[in-house]
């Protein structure tokens, strides 16, 4: 195929299981060859797979052309959350399950499913293949898997996104920039049968407990129940921030007097004007209101032995 790499390895006798690895060498941590070998290297020979290269967006739809002609029954996102998004939402519906091979700065979703940030070992468990299902969200129609939201983490997605510099470092430093600038906002909450107003600084809509890296915004989420946590951050000082991380660090978030937290499967909010949202840390500019939707039992995923089954 034009503009794309694929390496294949058949089984001596046909398997049930067909995979079909989907790497971004440019996602997160840069992904050099040396990882794609050792997927060569470390994936067991008696099951089928493929590896295709993912070389830009303008080739990600020849990519699913063979992920969804070829019969696969596994779609492994080899990059960071933006390549797992992308690879997520195209089998949302399906037969097909989601694996993960890590490559990126916060791994949200695979360190959820409990999947390891260890190269070899998220392979075993990948051919180990134990599967569940679980929910996703959609934001004003765009899919999401583990968290989306209003207001600071949105806005630091977007400054993110443009920024000339990636990985874990660079999020920080415009992290640390922008706290000092952004102020809280107005917003209205429409859920279940209520509407309340609050100024806050973010809004967290949160399918899953973490945004990445270990920070848990909503460690009581579930992926299984088909319900959101909602967390609204109120506007705190400087002083503040330390215990917060903390908190979010040892998942006790929702303990901390500066955050409420409310569960719903469905949410409206009303803001000031069009601004930014994020989907998995994926910023998009849209209008004031803004309809979160839980979605049940909608993504088969590959996990490892962390995760709970709900």
């Amino acid at each position: 195929m034009q503009n794309l790499e694929s390496t294949t390895k058949l089984s001596a006798s046909k398997m049930p299981r067909k995979l079909l690895f989907i790497v971004n060498p440019n996602a997160g941590k840069k992904i050099s060859g040396q990882l794609i070998d050792t997927i060569k290297k470390e994936f067991p020979p008696n099951i089928y797979y493929q590896i295709v290269i993912w070389k830009d967006k303008d080739h990600f739809k020849e990519v699913l052309d063979i992920l969804h002609s070829q019969d696969y029954t596994d779609a492994i996102a080899v990059g960071g959350d933006g390549t797992v998004n992308a690879v997520a939402k195209s089998i949302i519906g399906t037969s097909i399950a989601l694996g993960i091979v890590p490559a990126g700065s916060g791994n949200g979703l695979a360190r959820t499913l409990g999947i390891s940030m260890e190269v070899e070992e998220a392979i075993k468990q990948i051919a180990q293949g134990n599967k569940t299902i679980i929910d996703h969200g959609v934001v004003n129609g765009i899919p999401f898997f583990c968290t989306s939201g209003i207001g600071f983490d949105a806005h630091i997605g977007n400054l993110f996104a443009t920024s000339a510099k990636r990985g874990l470092q660079s999020y920080v430093k415009i992290t640390i920039a922008e706290l000092f600038k952004y102020r809280a906002k107005q917003y209205t909450l429409k859920f279940n049968d209520q509407i309340i107003q609050r100024k806050a600084f973010l809004i967290t809509i949160a399918n899953a407990g973490q945004y990445g890296n270990d920070f848990y915004i909503a460690p009581q989420a579930s992926m299984q129940d088909g319900l959101f946590h909602v967390v609204v951050l109120k506007p705190f000082n400087v002083l503040h921030l330390p215990g917060l991380l903390i908190k979010m660090l040892n998942k006790k978030a929702h303990l901390s007097s500066r955050i409420e937290t409310y569960t719903t499967n469905k949410i409206t909010i009303i803001r000031e004007g069009k601004d930014t949202i994020h989907f998995d840390g994926e910023p998009a500019i849209e209008e004031k209101e803004v309809v979160f939707e839980n979605k049940p039992n909608s993504l088969n995923v590959i996990i490892g032995d962390k995760f709970k089954v709900a």
